[in-house]
This record gives C-alpha cells, structure tokens and sequence, in this order.
C-alpha cells in the first residue's frame, strides 16, 4: 500500500497519523516546529510554562478514541481530570455563577442566582440541550460532509428546525430563558465559532451542551500540550514517523492523484495520500498545494476574530481561584459591534485561565496565570504598534479593579494578532474561519480535494469545524477516507 504523508502535527495531523498507523499503514509526519501540537502549543518564559493554544478541553471520550484507535488506553497515557466548577462567571453587578459537575447541583445553582421559576426553566432548556445535541451530533458534527448528500438529511433537518436550531442562538435561549446572566452563560459559546449569539445559529448551542452539561476536563499533569505530546507518542509507537523540524514545501500530483511531497531539505517523500492539517488559506498562498486543489469556498473567506493573551509568570498562588473564569463586560452588545467592525472591544469580555492543578508549569509556591480578551484580526486593519501596548494597559487596570493585583511588573508574554499571524495563523487568527451558514458543514472548505485524488484536509479549517472535539474528528474523517480508497 502507497505511504501517507501528514503535513502538520496538529491535533488533526496527529489524530489521522494514530488511526493510520494503528490500522497499518506507513505514515510519516512533517512538522514544521520542534514539538508536536500545531495551535496546542506550548512557550516557556524563565522557569514558567504556558499552553498558547485551547484551554477548554470537552468530549474526551472523542479522545479516548483517537488512542483506542491505536490499541491505546487513554487514561494510562494521559490521565485527565474533571474541572469544578467548568467555568465561574462573573457579572458587572458583582454576582457570579458557577457552572458545576451533575444536573441538580448546576439547577441549585441557577436557583441560587435568580430564583425558583428561572431554574425550572433551566431544567426544561437542559433537557433541549441534549435532544439539539443528540440529533445534531451524529448527522452533522461526526459525519463526512464532502458530499453534498450528507448534508440533505430531511429527517434530521426536520428534527433540528423543530428544536429550534435554526433560529439564531440568542433567540433560541431566550425562547427559554429570561435571566440576561443565564442567557449569557449559554451564549458567549458564540465566541468560540467566531460569531455574535444574534448571529449564529442556534446549531452552535451545542457547544453549551458540550461544556456546561457534557463538562470540561484537564490534563493531570504537563498541560493542555500534553495531548498532542501523547498522540504524538501513541503514533510513533504505532509505527508513525515523525519528523520534526522539517517544512513540506509542495505536495506533488499528477493526472491520477498525489504523488509525493517535497521537503526544504530537497528531500522527495512518496505518498500514495498527502492529509494537509496545517493554515488552508496559508498552503494555499504560499504554493505548498498543487494545481487543482482550489476550492470555491476558500474564495472570500471570513475569518473569526482574533485575541489578545497575556500569560503571566506569578510569584504566588491564587486562593480560591477557579481554573476557568470568565469576566463579563457591561455592554454585551457592544462587544460584537465592535468585533465585527473590526475593532477591540469597548468593555472587554475577558477569559482567565488559572491552572492551579499544573504544578510543573511554575516553580513551587508559584503559579501561571493566563488572559485572553477576543479583539479584531488583522483584516480590521488597526495599528497594532499602537494598539496592543494601548490594550495591555487597559488590561492591568481591569484586572487591578476585578482582583488580580498589579500585573503590569509581572514577567509575561503577549500574543497580539501580529504575532498569531507570525505563528502561520492568516489574518492573525488562531481561531481560522467562522462558523457563518456559508462556512458551515459541506459549505465550510472541503476535507479533499476532488479534483486531486488522495488529497485530504484536516484541522479548524475543515468540517466540523474549530475546537478540540471537531478538529480530532476531521483527522478520524481524513484517515476513514484513506483506509476506504487504498491506492
């Protein structure tokens, strides 16, 4: 059988490489980098250590079975460990609401919040929740979608109008919910698909689902780059080669398919199947796709917006500090006013992450701690020699007034849009392409090229989409395309 060669040790580079070289094939993987992960990568700052890419990790039976796909258990690799509470939000009027483990404990919690009637409305919306999920999931998120066919599914699509799921997300929840804080605890999930909640669809409540109910999980020890650490490890043990350091420069085709990849070495790779999981728009722009491999959905893309992170290196632990917490601005609106015009907040929605559990990211006593404010991608057009320095500060000063201390004497490192872009992120994204309806499912890039036979596609950039569980699942379509066609 003709050798596989993966183009990116990316979550989805390396999920296809496990399945492959589980199921028997010669696979090798060229990475760029000097260590796996792709966006869930890693930067170390003095004896402090930082994950730089998804800090939300939900659906890890969708993990287990990338290492079950290699006759690998999961939990003796890579242990993980249930977050409580998923998420602590906290609103401008002071209140705050946690989002905890079990149905009755979260019900308590919204009753706590805002009263009786609103948790028996919850309750109601939970169970919505699931059935939204449990249609969507297997017809949508977890299904092939380069063929048109997949996506006309009368039943399924029936199913989800019924539940509301093409309305748009904000109208959905608050069809069901009326506590504004409830109903931004089920829609700033929006975020993540790169949109407004009047914006999206009410599809993407789904990934409420996923980690208010469904849960949010951590690595017990290295960090979130200990997942591509282990299936990196779990390819090579299944007889994957990996190399690092090493940039593919053009994958080469004929009239009948792929051929092989040429490396910046002037190495020539063989390759009976070529699965490209890096940046699309980049492969494309920098010539590394052959003629042939276009697609008419990449031609005016939309990418999400962009953020702003600061990780900072603490002399100290944090007392009562939750490991996911998310500050509420004042103006929810405002916010995607201004994300969509393409300019940084004007009361920052802000992620602080607090990996308390990581012991070996920080000396003793000592701890990281990470903030991540959404603002505008490089398409905006800002000036942002001007605007990160002006955003840092503004940043110290909110953090000073919600608790945090004075940062701005802590040692750090920032990643602002023109450093994503210089990390290979187009538009300086690391997010790739909103989940607009024309991004989504068979409108969203193609996971082959149907014009190149054994041409394949992995990562945010293919469906199901951005995140840990749709970016693992795009490499387990890629590899189930290739194990079905041999050549």
């Amino acid at each position: 059988m003709n050798p596989v060669v993966v183009i990116g040790a990316g979550l989805g580079g390396l999920a296809a490489a496990v399945r492959l070289a589980g199921a028997g094939r010669e696979v090798t993987v060229v990475e760029a980098r000097d260590v796996p992960g792709g966006c869930c990568g890693t930067a170390s700052l003095g004896e402090y250590r930082f994950d730089t890419g998804p800090s939300v990790l939900t659906m890890p039976d969708v993990l287990a079975d990338v290492f079950a796909a290699a006759g690998e258990d999961m939990e003796s690799r890579l242990p993980l460990r249930r977050l409580d509470p998923y998420y602590r939000l906290r609103y401008h009027d002071g209140s705050h609401l946690d989002i905890v483990p079990g149905e009755e404990a979260m019900i308590e919690q919204v009753r706590g919040l805002c009263g009786a009637a609103e948790a028996d409305r919850y309750r109601r919306f939970r169970t919505r929740l699931g059935e939204l999920f449990a249609a969507e999931w297997p017809s949508f998120i977890d299904r092939d979608m380069t063929r048109l066919r997949s996506l006309v599914q009368p039943r399924v699509l029936a199913r989800l109008a019924a539940l509301g799921g093409f309305r748009r997300m904000n109208r959905l929840v608050e069809g069901h919910l009326t506590d504004p804080r409830l109903v931004k605890a089920h829609t700033f999930q929006a975020l993540y698909v790169g949109l407004s909640p009047r914006q999206a669809l009410g599809i993407y409540a789904v990934v409420a689902h996923m980690d208010t109910v469904g849960g949010v999980f951590f690595p017990r020890h290295g960090g979130m780059h200990a997942i591509p650490q282990a299936l990196a490890a779990v390819a090579e043990k299944a007889g994957a080669q990996i190399r690092y350091g090493t940039r593919a420069v053009q994958v080469e085709a004929g009239s009948s398919g792929v051929s092989g990849v040429r490396l910046d070495t002037g190495e020539r790779l063989a390759a009976g199947h070529v699965v490209v999981a890096c940046d699309l728009p980049g492969a494309h722009r920098t010539g590394l796709l052959p003629e042939g491999a276009g697609d008419w959905r990449l031609r005016r893309p939309h990418h999400s917006p962009s953020c702003l992170v600061l990780h900072f290196g603490l002399d100290q632990r944090l007392a009562g500090q939750a490991h996911h917490t998310l500050h509420f601005g004042r103006d929810w609106d405002a916010t995607f006013t201004a994300l969509n015009a393409g300019r940084p907040q004007p009361d920052p929605n802000l992620l602080v992450t607090y990996p308390a559990s990581d012991t070996g990211a920080a000396p003793e006593g000592h701890a990281t701690l990470t903030v991540l404010e959404p603002t505008a991608n490089l398409r905006g057009g800002g000036d942002w020699d001007r605007l990160t320095p002006e955003l840092e500060d503004r940043l110290f000063g909110r953090l000073a007034a919600l608790g945090y201390g004075d940062l701005a004497t802590t040692p750090r490192l920032t990643f602002d849009p023109p450093a994503w872009a210089a990390l290979g992120h187009s538009a300086g994204t690391p997010f790739a392409l909103d989940h607009r309806f024309s991004q989504t499912a068979w409108l969203r890039p193609s996971g082959m090229a149907r014009r190149v036979p054994g041409l394949h596609f992995a990562g945010m950039f293919t469906a199901p989409g951005v995140g840990v569980p749709p970016v693992l699942v795009s490499g387990r379509l890629a590899a189930e395309r290739i194990l079905e066609t041999p050549r």
